[in-house]
């Protein structure tokens, strides 16, 4: 598997550059998560980080990789949209 050093924005990873292996396509995967160890040996903290393009070449226009921006929130779950499905009702 390859592996790209990617950069981390924002959290408790600020600055820091981290290999991340890339999945079949060639990305890094879209959430990149970080569990912490409590101190007294409760549950552990989750930090989410949100993969990003990290910017644009002039010329092209292309993109110049990825970063990952710490999300405070934590990582939004969604539920698949099946076609099949009925939509939720705002009650």
């Amino acid at each position: 598997m390859r592996s790209e050093n990617t950069p981390f924005s924002g959290g408790p990873l600020d600055g820091r550059v981290l290999p991340v292996l890339l999945g079949p396509t060639g990305h890094p995967p879209k959430w990149y998560e970080v569990p912490v160890p409590a101190p007294d040996g409760g549950p552990a903290t989750v930090h989410a980080y949100r993969r990003a393009p990290a910017g644009y070449s002039k010329w092209l226009g292309l993109q110049r990789g990825w970063v990952y921006e710490y999300v405070a929130g934590g990582r939004e779950r969604r539920r698949p949209k099946w076609p099949w499905t009925k939509p939720d009702r705002g009650a």
